[in-house]
């Protein structure tokens, strides 16, 4: 099933019935909200980092690239996209 289903369908807790749609609705809001927290509190370190530690522009242009692709890759990861992209054979 994914995480988003359009038909209703209920799943059962313990004794109570849940709709399974508002439970992955409530889950793909929360994890959003998680999602762009962390981006943000990563762009504010760099940015920290790059404003207040005196660094050779080299090594702050070679940090600034780890952290972007340590960061678009662990999004991909998220939206499940780096598994698609890893088990693609041609």
């Amino acid at each position: 099933m994914n995480d988003v289903t359009i038909f209703e369908s209920y799943v059962t807790y313990g004794r109570r019935k849940h709709n399974t749609f508002e439970i992955n609705f409530k889950n793909n809001v929360m994890s959003l909200l998680t999602i762009l927290l962390i981006l943000i509190i990563a762009g504010i370190l760099l940015w920290l980092v790059n404003t207040y530690i005196p660094m050779d522009s080299k090594i702050k242009t070679i940090l600034n690239v780890v952290v972007v692709i340590v960061v678009i890759v662990w999004i991909l990861k998220v939206f499940g996209i780096f598994t698609y992209l890893k088990d693609f054979h041609v």
